[in-house]
């Protein structure tokens, strides 16, 4: 059980670059008006292909990956 306590730590910072490094890569096809509902095209729905595909569910994985080790990370700390 140790070990993992001092695994984890590490694992969360990995895991936080990769996440950053995933979504700061992914493009924004409309900038801030397509982030808050706007588009120029006019198009409702963009589909994700390729390399962007992937990075989408790299942020996926990632982010839950991340909230999991969280999760455990407080559980261990209460217990200890």
């Amino acid at each position: 059980m140790s070990l993992v306590t001092e695994i984890l730590p590490y694992a969360q910072i990995i895991l936080g670059v990769i996440l950053i490094t995933a979504i700061l890569l992914q493009q924004s096809g409309a900038g801030l008006g397509g982030a808050l509902g706007g588009s120029d095209t006019g198009s409702f729905h963009q589909t994700r292909r390729g390399f962007e595909k992937f990075l989408f569910y790299l942020s996926l994985v990632c982010a839950f990956l991340f909230a999991l080790f969280a999760l455990l990370s407080i559980i261990m700390k209460a217990n200890s």
